[in-house]
Formats: structure tokens, C-alpha cells, sequence
């Protein structure tokens, strides 16, 4: 067992694998990822484009799961993006509390509520650039958002969990997520960016972990030069 578990924490520190000569090609692995991850889904839950910004924020150094049991009551208390923008930074803070840094995040969700509701006419504008203003919107937020909720291929979702399977995959040897965004949309159908982005994060959050990954399971064992051989 120990030395099962040593041979795992190995992989899971190990260095990028290098990049794929053949990534610019048709993709096996797509369609490996497709086949493992079949439905391409934001755990996030929300009923609007808003609902999903507010989640996002929250998530940042949390877990989509503690991040779902907050936002019904937030949504309940405040169900507009004026009624959140509106909201006494106290209040919102003890209902965000439990997703960890909550004084930044009840201000950045008030603040870009406000400017949803007061430049937006109340809707999250579908649109990079235009979310990208939004306070605590990053690329990888305005990405998700518009991918999941809009239906809009702006890009591929990086997170970290993305960013270590394409790593592991050698389909990059960058860390910076907007760096490896620009390789995998280099490569990757614009038509598959929302699906593949979705479909990375999931496997990374279960599968390719970044401890103990389940390389004797994983679907893209075959074309993963980074997976654990040891048998």
C-alpha cells in the first residue's frame, strides 16, 4: 500500500508531460474525453446567467457542493441582481460565510449585482468583454458563464483541474490558464470549446485528481503519456 500511494504522489508532482507533436491533429483523445465524461455539465446550480456569476464568484477557493447549499438562501433573500446589489454587506456576508473569504466575495457579488442591474438593465450581458468589467469577473468566470448559461463558445473553461489534465495529457506545457486556454483553442473545434472545457474540469475533479489519480480507470489511459504504468 505505501508504496502504491508513493508511486501516486509521484505522478501527481510530476512535471508536465511534454507536448503532443500530433495535438494539432484529429484528437483521440476528444473522443475518449467525450466517452468518459458524456455529459458536459456545470455542477454549479442556477436558473440564470446571473444566478451562475454569483456562484462562480463564490466558488473561488471553495467547492461547487458547499457553494449549492449557500445560494438557495441567497437567492431567496435576494432574488434580483438590484435586490443583491442593494444589500447590506453584512447581511450578505453571514450568508455566504461558509464558502470561506466572505467579506471579499459578499462585496465583489454586491458590486457586480449592482452593475448588472444598473448598466445591464438587470441581465448578465453575453458578451466577454462587457462581463470581463464585472467585479471578480476573471476569464475563467466570464468563460463558464457564457459557455453554461448563454451558450456562447468564447473559449475553453481552465481551471485547475483543466489545467492539470491538459498538462498531463501534454497538450501544453504552460501553467498560466489563459495561456493553455489559447493551445487548446488552438486545437479543439470551436464548436466543441464549451463541451471540452466542461468535460476537462469534471475529469480532473474525479478522475486524473491531483492526488492518487485513477490512471488503471481512466478512459484516456491510452494516449496519456503522463499516466502511472506500474500496473
Amino acid at each position: 500500500m505505501a508504496k502504491t500511494q508513493k508511486k501516486a504522489a509521484k505522478l501527481a508532482q510530476a512535471k508536465p508531460a511534454p507536448v503532443r507533436a500530433e495535438r494539432g491533429a484529429p484528437h483521440e483523445w476528444l473522443a475518449l474525453l467525450a466517452r468518459a465524461v458524456p455529459a458536459a455539465r456545470c455542477e454549479l446550480d442556477f436558473a440564470n446567467a446571473w444566478e451562475l456569476l454569483v456562484a462562480t464568484i463564490l466558488s473561488a477557493q471553495s467547492t461547487d457542493a458547499r457553494v449549492n447549499l449557500v445560494t438557495p438562501a441567497l437567492f431567496a433573500r435576494f432574488a434580483t441582481p438590484a435586490a443583491l446589489g442593494a444589500a447590506a454587506q453584512a447581511e450578505v456576508e453571514e450568508l455566504v460565510k461558509s464558502t470561506g473569504f466572505f467579506r471579499n466575495k459578499a462585496r465583489a457579488i454586491r458590486e457586480a449585482s449592482a452593475e448588472v442591474a444598473a448598466r445591464f438593465g438587470g441581465e448578465v450581458p453575453c458578451d466577454m468583454e462587457a462581463l470581463m468589467t464585472l467585479r471578480g469577473v476573471a476569464r475563467k468566470t466570464a468563460n463558464l458563464v457564457l459557455g453554461a448559461a448563454c451558450g456562447v463558445a468564447s473559449g475553453i473553461v481552465v481551471d485547475t483541474h483543466a489545467a492539470r489534465v491538459a498538462q498531463r495529457l501534454g497538450l501544453t506545457a504552460h501553467a498560466d490558464p489563459e495561456k493553455i486556454e489559447r493551445e487548446l483553442c488552438a486545437f479543439v473545434p470551436r464548436e466543441q470549446w464549451i463541451a471540452t472545457g466542461l468535460r476537462l474540469v469534471l475529469h480532473g475533479r474525479y478522475t486524473c485528481t491531483a492526488k492518487k489519480p485513477q490512471c488503471a480507470g481512466c478512459a484516456l489511459r491510452e494516449c496519456c503519456p503522463s499516466r502511472d504504468t506500474s500496473g
